[in-house]
């Protein structure tokens, strides 16, 4: 069974109830409670998403966060609230716990948001889940994945590949010999310490985008997910994909094409979105004002389908990371 099966019986078991204005399916739900309430909730397991061997513990807290805060981003929500739920193991001590304490109320700090509770308890694995609230005004402030229309401009914020590239570089530090070692170093935080697009994805609801979705399981399987969602073609120039310094030199040692990096491997938390025509040239500046680029990289055209195409016409087979099929 793939993860979108799963989830997909899951739903159909569980109707949705009075107040609840979107569910299963985006990036979070948004709840009626007199203003809107974006809730989400995310998962990292030890041999899963991370390892002790290769992560420290403070960024193993910051990327739990981190990567719950991507969902809200997606939404164009702003973030307020945190419950974080802990498994420990045993040969986590009270040291390690206040590292990874530590690291996790970094994120906080610097995105404001309150932790407010959660739950301990013993594990086999060091297991964090964390639900995030997110807060919006009213729903015109949200962007889901499913309004995108044929016409529409498909963009991508920041670079994409970092984080694989990074998570090589941590399994094969070999693969950085020649590289330059600062470059090596962004690339390996891109994959331990992501940073979640707050303040670009309420910059692009701003500017009206129409789909949004953050880019964690890999460019070519958040593009089917948006697809499947609006009913829609996604359509993706390679060529235009912006990729991180350094990707194209670790995928080159590791053998691979730099493109595979980003489009089937994914956890770069970047977003996704579609834009009406007339609505790009503002959300081009209304993100760098973030501190944060914008790429036009396709369309969204008629049909259902997602084209990953090679500047000579070919096209690539989409891809992506399935959290049940790895």
């Amino acid at each position: 069974m793939t993860e979108l099966a799963l989830i997909e019986r899951i739903t159909a078991r569980n109707p949705v109830r009075p107040g609840t204005l979107l569910g299963i399916g985006d990036d979070a739900a948004v709840l009626d409670v007199g203003g809107r309430a974006v809730v989400t909730h995310d998962m990292l397991v030890e041999g899963v998403h991370f390892r002790r061997d290769t992560a420290p513990l403070a960024s193993i807290g910051r990327k739990a966060l981190a990567t719950a805060l991507s969902d809200l981003a997606a939404m164009g929500a702003a973030p307020g609230e945190a419950y974080v739920q802990l498994g420990v193991p045993d040969d986590l001590d009270e040291a390690g716990c206040a590292e990874l304490a530590g690291g996790l109320a970094a994120v906080a700090a610097e995105h404001s948001v309150a932790v407010l509770g959660g739950d301990v308890t013993r594990a086999p694995s060091l297991t964090l889940a964390i639900t995030v609230v997110g807060h919006a005004a009213s729903p015109e402030e949200l962007v889901p994945r499913s309004g995108a229309h044929p016409g529409d401009v498909l963009a991508v914020t920041g670079e994409l590949g970092g984080a694989a590239a990074g998570l090589l570089l941590l399994q094969r530090p070999e693969l950085g010999d020649g590289l330059d070692a600062g470059v090596a170093e962004r690339l390996r935080a891109r994959q331990l310490e992501p940073e979640p697009r707050l303040e670009a994805g309420r910059a692009l609801a701003s500017c009206g985008a129409t789909a949004m979705i953050d880019v964690s399981d890999g460019l070519g399987g958040d593009a089917r997910h948006l697809a499947d969602a609006s009913g829609v073609e996604i359509a993706v120039e390679l060529e235009r994909v912006p990729l991180q310094q350094g990707v194209a030199a670790v995928a080159e040692a590791a053998g691979v094409d730099p493109h595979e990096l980003a489009v089937g491997r994914g956890e770069d938390y970047e977003l996704l979105v579609t834009l009406p025509q007339e609505r790009v040239d503002g959300a081009l500046h209304a993100v760098r004002a973030t501190g944060c680029g914008l790429t036009r990289i396709g369309a969204a055209r008629e049909g259902t389908d997602v084209l990953l195409m090679e500047p000579d016409g070919s096209r690539r087979k989409p891809s992506g990371f399935d959290q049940l099929r790895g």
